[in-house]
C-alpha cells in the first residue's frame, strides 16, 4: 500500500486525503489545529463552490451539507456610478446551484471524518526544517505541501512567467452576518457583486456558518483608495460597523436590506491582503527531498471571482486521477512537473489568467459585454455560468475579437 503525507488540512488536503482513502492509499495529514480549535477559530474565507467544483465533492460521499446549505441560484451584478448610484443591473441564474459552507464547519467535520475513515493525523505545525526531516526518513512515497498560509509557501519559487503582480490588488475584509433580509428585485439566494469602479467591490454571499444560515458580507478595496480601511485587524464589532458604513455609502441598494444585520459569532470578521501568485509547484529540499505543492501554494489568486475553493477543489481532483493512473511508479520530479501542468492545463490557467483581467480597470470590450447583459438573458446567463467553469470564459470574454464575434452571433440569433 504507497503511503502519502500531505501537510494542510484545507479544502485540497483534506479533500485529496478522504479521496485517497476511499482508493485504499495510506494517507496522513498533519494539521496545525484540531477539529475543536478550527470550529472556535475565526472565519477563513467566503468559499463559494459552484456546480463543477462542488461534483469533485459528491463523487467521494463528501457533501454533507447539500440540504442544510442555501442553494446558491444565480448571481447578480451592479454597477455604480458615480459611488453610491446604480448605474447598470443584470442577474444570471445558475444552470446548477452553487453553495458557500463556513469552512470552519467543514474542515473540522472532514477532519474527524478523514481519522473514522481510518486516515492518520498529527496535529503540529510544520516548518521548512520538519518537511526536510519528514523527507529524509523516506517514510513516504509521496509528500504534498497543501498549507497555502505560512511559512512552507516559501520553499516553492515564485514563477515569474505565470505571476503578473508583485504586490496585494486589493484589501480584503469579510464578515458573517445573520439578519439581512431578500433582495426585493431578486429573492432567490443569488451571490450579489457589486463594482464601484476604481475603488473595489462588495460582495453578498448566502452560506451556512456554525449558527444556520448566513450573508457574507465581503469588500475588496483598491490599495491605497478611500475603501482601503482594513490594513489593521479591527475588533468584530467595529469591523462590522465600518463594513456597514462602507456599504451605505458605496452600495445603498445593499444597506436597505441590513437594518436588522449582527455577526453570528464572536469571531466571524477576517482581513489581510496577498499578493496573487503562481509558483513553481517542485520544491527541493535541502537533504535532496522533493515535495509537490497544491492549490493556493502554487495558484493563489485574489478571490474577486471567487474561485479559491473552487480552484482547490479542482486541483485535489486533477492530482488525484495522477495519482491512480501513476499506479506503482515513483512519484519522482518529471511525475510532480507534470502533475502540476495537467491541473494547470485544464483549470489553473483559465481561472488565472481571468482573475487577473478583473483586477483591472474593465476594458471596453467587457463593458460592452456587461451592459448587453443587463438586457439580454442569454448573456446574464453564460457570464454567471462561467464562475462554475471559467475555461469558458476564453471563447467570448477575455479578449476584444472573440466578445465581438459571440455579441454578434447572440444579437443574430
Amino acid at each position: 500500500m504507497r503511503k502519502i503525507l500531505i501537510v494542510g488540512a484545507g479544502q485540497s488536503g483534506l479533500q485529496l486525503g478522504l479521496s485517497l482513502l476511499a482508493e485504499g492509499y495510506d494517507v496522513t495529514i498533519m494539521s496545525a489545529r484540531t477539529p475543536d480549535e478550527i470550529r472556535r477559530g475565526w472565519v477563513m474565507s467566503t468559499q463559494a463552490m459552484f456546480a463543477a467544483a462542488l461534483d469533485t465533492e459528491r463523487e467521494y460521499g463528501l457533501d454533507l451539507w447539500q440540504e442544510q446549505t442555501p442553494h446558491i441560484e444565480g448571481l447578480q451584478l451592479s454597477l455604480s456610478a458615480p459611488p453610491g448610484e446604480r448605474a447598470l443591473r443584470f442577474s444570471g441564474p445558475l444552470d446548477r446551484y452553487a453553495q458557500s459552507t463556513d469552512q470552519r464547519l467543514k474542515m473540522a467535520t472532514w477532519l474527524e471524518l478523514f481519522e473514522q475513515r481510518g486516515g492518520t493525523v498529527h496535529y503540529q505545525g510544520v516548518t521548512t526544517a520538519d518537511l526536510d526531516g519528514l523527507t529524509k526518513l523516506r517514510r513516504y512515497d509521496l509528500t504534498i505541501v497543501a498549507a497555502g498560509k505560512g511559512d512552507l509557501v516559501g520553499v516553492f519559487d515564485r514563477d515569474p512567467q505565470r505571476s503578473v503582480y508583485t504586490a496585494p490588488q486589493r484589501g480584503l475584509a469579510v464578515a458573517y452576518v445573520h439578519g439581512m433580509t431578500p433582495d426585493p428585485l431578486w429573492p432567490v439566494p443569488h451571490v450579489s457583486f457589486n463594482a464601484v469602479p476604481g475603488l473595489g467591490e462588495l460582495f453578498v454571499i448566502p452560506g451556512l456558518t456554525l449558527s444556520g444560515p448566513c450573508e457574507i458580507l465581503f469588500w475588496e478595496a483598491v490599495p491605497d483608495g478611500p475603501l482601503d480601511l482594513w490594513k489593521d485587524r479591527r475588533d468584530p464589532a467595529e469591523h462590522l460597523k465600518l463594513t456597514l458604513e462602507l456599504v451605505r455609502q458605496y452600495t445603498p441598494w445593499i444597506y436597505d436590506r441590513c437594518a436588522d444585520v449582527e455577526l453570528t459569532d464572536g469571531r466571524a470578521t477576517l482581513s489581510g491582503r496577498y499578493t496573487p501568485t503562481v509558483r513553481h509547484p517542485v520544491a527541493e529540499l535541502p537533504s535532496g527531498g522533493l515535495v509537490l505543492g497544491m492549490a493556493d501554494v502554487v495558484v493563489a489568486n485574489d478571490p474577486i471571482t471567487g474561485q479559491g475553493s473552487n480552484t482547490a477543489a479542482k486541483c485535489a481532483y486533477s492530482y488525484l486521477g495522477s495519482i491512480l493512473e501513476r499506479g506503482d511508479q515513483p512519484f519522482d520530479g518529471p511525475w510532480m512537473t507534470q502533475t502540476f501542468e495537467r491541473f494547470w492545463e485544464s483549470a489553473g490557467q483559465a481561472v488565472t489568467t481571468w482573475t487577473n483581467a478583473m483586477l483591472q480597470p474593465l476594458p471596453p470590450h467587457v463593458q460592452q459585454i456587461l451592459g448587453a447583459a443587463s438586457t439580454n438573458p442569454t448573456i446574464a446567463r453564460r457570464f454567471a455560468n462561467g464562475f462554475s467553469d471559467p475555461n469558458d470564459f476564453q471563447n467570448w470574454f477575455m479578449t476584444p475579437d472573440a466578445a465581438d464575434t459571440y455579441l454578434a452571433t447572440v444579437s443574430a440569433d
